[in-house]
C-alpha cells in the first residue's frame, strides 16, 4: 500500500507543478545519500520508515531501493515523454505494479508462464494490468492506456538481468509504459 501512497502523490505532485523534474533529482540524490548512512548509522526518523516499510534482506544490503528507484523511473519517464504519457506510465507503476504483488500474494494459485522463477501468479498480472490501465486511463486515450498496462506488466513479470544485477521493476515498469503509450499514440 506504501508503494500506491507514493505513486499517487507523485502523480499528483507533478500534476499540480509542486514537484518538478529538478526537485525530483535533487530527492533522489538526498534519498541515495540517507540511504548509504542509514546502512551504516541508525538515523532515528529514517531507520523507523525503513524498519516499518522495507524488506529486512533489502533493508540490510541497499535500503530504500524501491521508492529510490520509483523515483528515478518516474524522473526517466518525465523526461524521455510528453507530459501526459509520463503521468499515465507512472500510474501504471503505482497502481498496476503494486496491485499485481496485493492481489497475486492474495489470491493467486496460477504461476505466470512469463516468470522464470515462479514466484509471479497470473491472477496478479492481470489485476495490475486492468488496475494500471484505469489509472493511466485519466491521462491517455482507451488504447494508449491499455497498451502501456499490457506491456508494461509483461515486462514487470520478466527478470531482466544487466551482469549480475536485475533491474529493479520501479525502473522498468514507467519506461515500458510510456513507450508503448508513445507508440501507440503515434501509429493507431
Amino acid at each position: 500500500m506504501f508503494h500506491v501512497g507514493i505513486g499517487l502523490a507523485l502523480v499528483g505532485l507533478v500534476y499540480l507543478e509542486i514537484l518538478t523534474p529538478f526537485l525530483l533529482f535533487l530527492i533522489i540524490i538526498n534519498g541515495f545519500l540517507l540511504s548509504f548512512l542509514s546502512k551504516r548509522i541508525d538515523l532515528p526518523l529514517v531507520s523507523f520508515f525503513l524498519d516499518l516499510v522495507e524488506r529486512p534482506e533489502q533493508r540490510r544490503k541497499f535500503p530504500g531501493k524501491g521508492v529510490l528507484f520509483m523515483f528515478i523511473g518516474s524522473l526517466l519517464a518525465l523526461q524521455l515523454f510528453e507530459r501526459q504519457i509520463a503521468l499515465a506510465a507512472i500510474m501504471v507503476l503505482a497502481l498496476g505494479d503494486s496491485v499485481s504483488h496485493l492481489f497475486g500474494a492474495t489470491f493467486g494459485k496460477i504461476k505466470n508462464i512469463f516468470n522464470g522463477n515462479g514466484k509471479k501468479l497470473l491472477e496478479g498480472t492481470l489485476a495490475g494490468t486492468v488496475l494500471g490501465f484505469l489509472g493511466a486511463l485519466i491521462f491517455v486515450p482507451i488504447p494508449e492506456a491499455f497498451m502501456g498496462s499490457v506491456a508494461a506488466m509483461l515486462a514487470e513479470v520478466v527478470k531482466i538481468d544487466l551482469n549480475d544485477t536485475t533491474l529493479d521493476d520501479n525502473l522498468i515498469v514507467p519506461l515500458v509504459a510510456g513507450t508503448a503509450m508513445l507508440l501507440v499514440g503515434e501509429f493507431v
